[in-house]
């Protein structure tokens, strides 16, 4: 007599077609004669092994074979890697099982293949899903392959059967989850090669996910625009445009320093002996002022400097006949010279007490660049060398645009991020470019540069004949250097060429000598643009 225990396990039995003693062992049915056909009954256990009993019917004269790939695609770059264990066959046949394949061996008549499958369980959100290739990998045609059970810890909710081509979405000729919750499945007539793929869902957490997933390079999954990497790219987006708001705010200072109203600039100035003397914007000298402006050491920043030691009297310049002149020492050079002015003085005159122009070889002006950048930095018109400024930012950019390809391919090969690291070369790439329009001024630069602007138009305003007498050659001298840095020198020479030494009392040169006897302006206007050319010649070798 039954319990009623017994009863229930009786029914569930005979719903779900669980071998026992009550239940008849199931074969194949309507198989063509002469054809392959299998019936296959799966186990779900609760350590989320897939345990298989496959019966196989192989027709007489002749033997099967089936490789079944334990990698199995799983889209966008990606494999599904199954392990099989306790692979067996009763009947006449054989199994073999490699990192690769489980490969079956069976001769005619009726055979049973058994094997436990890891990695077909796989958390998909509130459900798991347990999906594995029933039939599939044969070298002859198989005329059908049946689903006649399916036990699980937990009824299933869904089901999927899918039949033929690998990669094809063709449905099985039937499936279905009966009202009484049995599983079955069938199809027919599937060609070498071709497979039966059965998926079933379960609740979550029913039994231990144990799917394994290997991603593969593939351009499509290594650059692809995922929520991660949309963030990532407008993170790095924003900062690129922090950076070049940053840049614009920097450059839009130094733009509106040129642009602006410099109004006027007090230069000339009452000194204590009352005459009217020069004093230049913020003490600035006239190789200082060109290397602030333009933010290079240039050849006439140099020539405006050795005509600024003349007018200081430091050395003399004499016109020689035949288009030559003739630089002579007059006072050593002492601690009122900047380094940058004592590197030109010896760059110059050498241990010489006087030299040709055109006797001057070529001349490295390393020493007076480098004492001439640490000048403007040291009065804060820099926040650095202008040089280093843009190589720091050039090579910052640059070591960025290098880390992102590096990143780009690691990314690529590891995962689905590729384009972060095309986004990190891409600001590396910015960056480097935006080196060159990165400016080296301080805040104190930008304002000489305004002044700057007030201390051309004073050179394009002043007259002479608003000058006293007396004091018109040195206003004249101790401002002609910054003409020549300016570019203002002809306008200058043309204003005070007309003065007459000998007739208004205006001194004449003293730091410049003619072959005269007496100062001449107007041979002066002509001769001088000659010897600052060729000045600026000699600095550029």
């Amino acid at each position: 007599m039954l319990t009623k225990r017994g009863l229930a396990w009786a029914v569930t039995g005979l719903l779900l077609g669980v071998p026992g003693a009550a239940v008849a062992q199931e074969q194949p049915v309507d198989t063509l004669p002469g054809a392959v056909s299998s019936a296959v009954r799966m186990k779900l256990e609760r350590d989320g092994r897939l345990s298989i009993t496959e019966q196989i019917t192989v027709p007489a004269g002749r033997t099967v074979e089936r490789t079944v790939p334990l990698r199995q695609p799983a889209g966008d770059g990606a494999e599904r890697v199954y392990t099989v264990s306790d692979a067996a066959v009763d009947g006449s046949g054989s199994v073999r099982v490699d990192a690769e394949n489980l490969h079956v061996t069976l001769h005619p008549g009726v055979s049973t293949l058994r094997y436990a499958v890891r990695g077909a369980v796989a958390d998909a959100g509130e459900l798991q899903e347990v999906r594995w290739q029933v039939s599939g990998g044969w070298n002859v045609p198989v005329d059908r392959v049946e689903i006649t059970s399916l036990l699980s810890p937990q009824i299933p909710r869904e089901i999927q059967c899918l039949a033929g081509p690998v990669g094809s979405t063709d449905r099985c000729a039937r499936f279905e989850l009966t009202h009484t919750q049995a599983v079955h499945a069938l199809a027919y007539g599937l060609a070498p090669g071709e497979r039966m793929d059965f998926t079933f869902r379960i609740p979550a957490g029913t039994v231990p996910a144990n799917a394994v997933t290997e991603q593969h390079f593939g351009l499509a999954r290594a650059f692809a625009l995922t929520p991660v990497t949309g963030a990532g790219l407008a993170g790095i987006g924003l900062l690129l445009v922090g950076g070049i708001g940053l840049l614009w705010y920097a450059r839009g200072r130094d733009a509106r320093a040129f642009a602006a109203d410099a109004g006027h600039v007090e230069v000339l100035m009452i000194d204590e002996r009352g005459a009217v003397t020069f004093a230049s914007p913020d003490g600035v000298l006239p190789g200082q002022l060109g290397t602030v402006v333009d933010e290079r050491v240039d050849p006439v920043d140099v020539t405006a400097t050795v005509l600024d030691l003349a007018v200081r009297n430091y050395l003399w310049i004499e016109e020689l006949p035949g288009g030559d002149w003739r630089f002579v020492r007059l006072n050593p050079a002492d601690d009122s010279l900047r380094p940058f002015e004592r590197a030109v003085y010896d760059l110059v005159l050498g241990d010489t007490g006087e030299v040709r122009l055109s006797d001057l070889g070529r001349l490295d002006l390393s020493r007076v660049r480098e004492a001439l950048y640490a000048e403007v930095v040291a009065k804060d018109w820099f926040a650095r060398q202008p040089g280093s400024e843009r190589n720091l930012f050039w090579w910052l950019g640059v070591g960025i645009a290098l880390g992102g390809a590096v990143l780009t391919a690691v990314l690529a090969l590891t995962s689905s991020l590729g384009l972060l690291g095309i986004g990190v070369l891409l600001g590396g790439v910015v960056a480097a470019f935006g080196a060159r329009l990165v400016p080296a001024r301080t805040r104190r630069g930008s304002a000489l540069v305004v002044q700057v602007r007030g201390l051309r138009r004073y050179l394009h305003d002043v007259s002479a004949d608003s000058l006293p007498a007396a004091d018109r050659e040195t206003v004249f001298s101790r401002s002609l250097p910054y003409a020549v840095v300016l570019g203002e020198t002809e306008r200058w020479l043309a204003e005070f060429a007309g003065l007459d030494p000998a007739a208004d009392g205006t001194p004449g040169l003293y730091w410049y000598g003619t072959p005269g006897e007496t100062a001449d302006l107007r041979s002066f206007q002509r001769n001088f643009p000659h010897l600052v050319a060729k000045l600026n010649e000699t600095f550029a070798r």
